[in-house]
């Protein structure tokens, strides 16, 4: 019995002694990998002379992180305010562009150029869209220094230009509201001295359709009460339409999100504008006017109106070619701004 006890735990060592040789050996730790951090050189594009070397930028810092580095030495320019790029007469540089994505070495040079005061979006369309408003009323109310001095503060007889100021009024407002409320505005920026252009136009036509329409001597549409009912059911149809299309692109991009859908039409038969253009808030828009110019039948309207339908189809155009170029599925039978058209 003692020797087959003894044998039957030999036996079990041996088995322990198997299965502890059978077991896998842990693997040794991995070894970190190792960083290679980049040298940044920052030139001024102009004089050339060396503003900010940057030691230990790490590979995965972003253009913005750059930007947000030369801030800190030179408070005066802020991000929004700086162009960086690789060549002197190269292209200015994404602010979402990686660093070793770049064609660049470890060491590599940033050539900066001051693109001036700037405004975010958000600020450039509310002035856009303000002036308008204001300077419209003042030419209804027939303020001094407009028209003669007879006139001051007097109102006209004829309905339809009491109509055309609150048609006018609606869209400034309903596109300032926009502004706040629905669209979602990049934080892009424009620069300042842009923004006298932009609101020039706006403003000058603005005041240059006010005053033929609110005169005292303007005479109203040549086929009467129809022409205008005409021209503010469709003045009415196409904001409607504007603001759907509006909201129906706010859906489509999540707060914050960077990602792209190909718009669709919703439930909102407003929307199935989306089945045949890809940028049905502009054709609405042209809709917008060109009702408007029916119901006022004004020549200033018409000259807004067309001038608007020329940029708005470049507008479109390119983001019609984006649309092709960014995805293969893009419907075809989409035209830009009109069905079939253009």
């Amino acid at each position: 019995m003692d020797v087959l006890a003894l044998e039957a735990k030999t036996g079990n060592a041996g088995d322990s002694d198997k299965k502890s040789s059978s077991r896998p050996k842990p693997k040794p730790p991995k070894k970190a990998k190792r960083i290679v951090y980049f040298e940044v050189e920052i030139v001024d594009l102009k004089t050339k002379e060396k503003l900010l070397l940057l030691d230990k930028v790490e590979p995965t810092a972003t253009v913005l992180d750059i930007k947000a580095l030369f801030h800190k030495s030179y408070p005066n320019w802020y991000p929004a305010r700086q162009s960086l790029r690789l060549d002197a007469k190269g292209k200015c540089l994404r602010d979402e562009e990686i660093l070793q994505t770049l064609p660049v070495g470890t060491t590599a040079s940033f050539y900066f150029s001051d693109l001036g005061p700037q405004l975010t979006w958000g600020t450039v369309f509310l002035t856009e869209c303000v002036g308008p408003l204001i300077i419209y009323l003042m030419f209804y109310f027939h303020l001094p220094f407009i028209y003669s001095p007879k006139y001051d503060f007097t109102s006209s007889k004829h309905w339809v230009v009491h109509l055309a100021c609150m048609c006018h009024s609606f869209h400034y407002i309903k596109r300032i509201l926009e502004t706040m409320f629905v669209h979602r505005i990049s934080h892009g920026t424009m620069p300042l001295r842009n923004i006298f252009k932009n609101c020039g136009y706006y403003w000058c036509t603005a005041a240059w359709m006010a005053y033929y329409i609110n005169h005292p001597l303007y005479t109203t549409p040549y086929y009467g009460q129809q022409q205008v009912n005409t021209g503010l059911y469709i003045f009415l149809f196409c904001q409607v339409g504007n603001f759907s299309i509006h909201v129906a692109l706010r859906n489509l991009k999540q707060p914050g999100s960077k990602v792209k859908k190909i718009p669709y039409p919703t439930k909102n038969p407003f929307t199935w504008m989306f089945w045949l253009v890809s940028c049905p808030n502009y054709t609405y828009e042209l809709g917008t006017w060109i009702g408007f110019t029916l119901m006022t039948q004004c020549v200033p309207v018409a000259f807004f109106t067309i001038v608007g339908f020329i940029q708005m189809t470049v507008w479109a155009k390119g983001k019609h070619y984006g649309y092709l170029k960014e995805y293969r599925d893009y419907p075809t039978l989409r035209s830009s701004i009109l069905p079939f058209i253009l």
